[in-house]
């Protein structure tokens, strides 16, 4: 009897602390959310920018509408959207930041009810893509950077881009 007892409390034991264990890594596996910060930065020419928590210009399309995104496939590899897992923060940004579910399925920052992009091109501290046409298929896109505001700047604010050679077959093509 006592050697049944002693196997019982010693199962029990074990079973005890694996259910404790499969407790802790589930919870040590759960997501961190992460809240992507959108601030600003002055730029010659064109004034105050939106820029993401990595110090790219943030753009918004003419073709985006009533808070949807339509930039997905390799326009999405072009022009990122800026993604978040959590509310979004802003430091010294006028206007409304959101959240809306992109094209990618992932949550999508958005100003004023405008999804926000980067652009491939750009890297820290240049702004390629203002005035730049575009287009994916059948998609033609013209896309701005945002300005601090809520407001875009005219394409002629600073160098217009085109790339391409305006061919149908996808991204880069101006028009």
């Amino acid at each position: 009897m006592k050697r049944i007892l002693v196997l019982t409390a010693g199962v029990l034991a074990v079973a005890l602390t694996v259910a404790a264990c499969g407790a802790r890594s589930s919870a040590a596996t759960a997501p961190t959310k992460i809240s992507t910060t959108v601030g600003t930065r002055q730029v010659p020419g064109l004034g105050t920018i939106l820029v993401s928590s990595a110090g790219l210009p943030l753009y918004v399309n003419d073709q985006d509408t009533g808070g949807m995104a339509t930039c997905n496939g390799a326009c999405a590899l072009v022009w990122p959207q800026l993604k978040t897992s959590a509310a979004p923060t802003e430091k010294g940004v006028t206007g409304t930041l959101g959240v809306i579910k992109g094209t990618s399925g992932a949550s999508q920052v958005t100003l004023n009810g405008r999804p926000l992009y980067t652009f491939i091109a750009d890297r820290s501290g240049g702004v390629t893509g203002n005035g730049f046409h575009d287009h994916y298929g059948s998609q033609k896109f013209s896309w701005h950077v945002m300005l601090a505001n809520g407001t875009t700047p005219p394409a002629s604010a600073s160098p217009s881009k085109s790339a391409g050679s305006g061919g149908s077959s996808g991204g880069f093509g101006g028009y």
